[in-house]
């Protein structure tokens, strides 16, 4: 997961590379100390998640123009839930969008059930936000997280929804307890103001998501893993929406299975498993229409 996170990340500079600049390595902030679980940029503004062995988990946000920085959730008369969370191992996904700025942090839990509690706040308003849970059971059924993503005013995550093909057929031992996808509870969320959720209009289940301005793309769920975990598909297209209407953009037929995908104004990037291996590839997101694509060689396991 380290590994596809760090391919995911180098997207951009794959992009930049292609446009005939060189990549290069900016510092952003060199004060940061402690481990680092989580990281978002949004233009001039970071933001990173530190868990704490004492003391409570913390999100900071720093302002690259000038000293301002700012530390979320505020903590009330009790610990709130980012406090608290036993981080561990477990990756915390972070998104910001930076008009307000917003925040959108995801929490994983292994037990009793598998989930990811969405918590968020704001620099204007830094009390913590309880947005939703999503829990499925270990063979797979129920609400599955596909990605956080923020840019300018928009903040959005997806999901997908899994439930047996014949729920009482599984209890009674009659039927093969097999999954599908459905579409109640799945698709793509926008958080309003840090304060309240809408469904954008259209959407559907989502396995990753991506966003600049007012667009968001994301990578439709296709099937379900033997762990009953829903992955992306070669035959699903990646959808370009308008964060606020649903109103589709593009449709981008991928060239391999889209395991990671960024989104800015002028491109829209992937990493794709193919026959022939990972390949990077890029594509107009106004029209859908292919850039071009490299290979990449990654040592270590993709998960």
């Amino acid at each position: 997961m380290r590994v596809l996170l760090a391919a995911a990340v180098s997207l951009v500079a794959a992009v930049v590379s292609a446009a005939g600049a060189a990549p290069r390595t900016q510092t952003l902030y060199s004060r940061a100390s402690g481990t680092i679980s989580a990281f978002a940029q949004d233009g001039g503004i970071i933001a990173w998640f530190t868990p704490k062995a004492r003391g409570c988990n913390a999100v900071h946000v720093k302002q690259l123009d000038n000293p301002l920085r700012a530390d979320l959730p505020t903590q009330g008369n009790s610990h709130n839930v980012t406090c608290r969370w036993n981080v561990g191992r477990s990756l915390v996904s972070l998104a910001i969008a930076g008009d307000k700025p917003n925040l959108l942090w995801a929490l994983h839990e292994n037990s009793p059930l598998e989930f990811d509690y969405l918590v968020g706040a704001g620099v204007r308003d830094r009390r913590e936000r309880r947005f939703q849970q999503l829990a499925h059971t270990g063979r797979g059924a129920g609400l599955w997280l596909g990605g956080v993503a923020g840019d300018g005013s928009t903040l959005v995550y997806g999901v997908t929804s899994v439930d047996y093909e014949d729920e009482a057929g599984c209890l009674a031992g009659t039927d093969t307890c097999a999954l599908k996808i459905v579409q109640q509870g799945g698709g793509v969320y926008r958080v309003i103001d840090g304060q309240k959720l809408k469904l954008i209009p259209g959407t559907s289940a989502a396995v990753a998501v991506a966003a600049s301005g007012r667009r968001i793309a994301y990578v439709e769920a296709d099937s379900i893993a033997k762990d009953g975990k829903p992955v992306a598909g070669a035959d699903l297209p990646i959808e370009v929406v308008d964060a606020v209407t649903g109103r589709r953009i593009s449709s981008i037929t991928p060239q391999g299975t889209p395991v990671a995908v960024a989104l800015s104004t002028h491109v829209l990037a992937t990493l794709e498993r193919t026959p022939l291996g990972l390949r990077l590839a890029w594509y107009a997101p106004g029209t859908g229409s292919p850039s071009g694509s490299v290979p990449v060689a990654i040592s270590g396991c993709m998960t």
